[in-house]
């Protein structure tokens, strides 16, 4: 006897963002400045939907100062590794104090799991794809469960590996906006300048691209601004940012 058929519970499912959504977006805000792509969406149809994910590193304070103007109730979450510069922790509070955001949300790794899979705090000196997986990508997993769409930071001069980096992607079911993918340092610089923004202490001392203290160095002349993260690894992002593939089933 064939079993009865059931309902599906609807209740607190999101909609999924696939990766043909992005590409329309994509369509829809080509040639859309920044500021009038970010007024359109957090005031309009993302509204109450989106967080911004921050790092509050070397170029943190423009995408936040942008967002900032629009709403500065958009929730900021920031993954506390707690391997972090003490300077990035200063700066996050002066930052997000001085922008006037009234929702800063601060995630850190399970207790639970750092018992088991890193008891003695130094994954990071072995392997770093799994320290990073439980320090900053579960943490994050974490955050943006009420989220139906983030915001990222990523800029696609960076590095070789982001120069293609579009606007809008798909990521485990989610709208991910990178809204400065196409800003190169000389923008970023003349935005801080108009606008009075403080820098991160530690860029002037040669660090352009901060992470965690024990995987972060500093950038010699001519390197990519993230040639100073894990260093001597075969290693460019941290795993929060793996782009899906057309047809790929959302992850969440």
């Amino acid at each position: 006897m064939a079993e009865p058929a059931r309902q599906l519970d609807t209740i607190n499912v999101r909609p999924a963002f696939t990766v043909e959504d992005a590409a329309a977006m994509e369509a829809r805000f080509a040639g859309v400045a920044t500021q009038d792509l970010l007024a359109e969406l957090l005031a309009g149809e993302l509204k109450g939907r989106v967080a911004a994910v921050s790092s509050f590193g070397a170029e943190s304070a423009v995408l936040l100062h942008m967002i900032a103007q629009v709403d500065a109730d958009v929730p900021v979450i920031f993954t506390n590794t707690q391997k972090m510069f003490g300077e990035t922790l200063a700066y996050r509070d002066e930052l997000a104090e001085r922008l006037g955001f009234t929702d800063l949300r601060v995630f850190r790794p399970d207790p639970r799991l750092l018992r088991l899979k890193d008891d003695k705090g130094l994954r990071w000196s072995y392997d770093p794809d799994g320290c990073c997986e439980l320090r900053k990508v579960e943490p994050l997993r974490r955050a943006l469960l009420p989220f139906d769409a983030w915001i990222s930071g990523r800029k696609g001069f960076q590095a070789g590996t982001r120069r293609a980096l579009p606007r809008f992607e798909a990521d485990e079911g989610r709208l991910k906006i990178n809204p400065l993918a196409d800003w190169d340092k000389p923008r970023l610089d003349a935005y801080f300048d108009a606008h009075d923004l403080p820098r991160h202490p530690l860029e002037a001392q040669g660090y352009l691209s901060i992470g965690c203290a024990p995987c972060t160095s500093k950038v010699r002349p001519g390197e990519d601004p993230r040639a100073g993260r894990w260093r001597g690894w075969d290693k460019v992002e941290c795993g929060i940012h793996v782009p899906e593939k057309p047809g790929e089933e959302p992850a969440f």
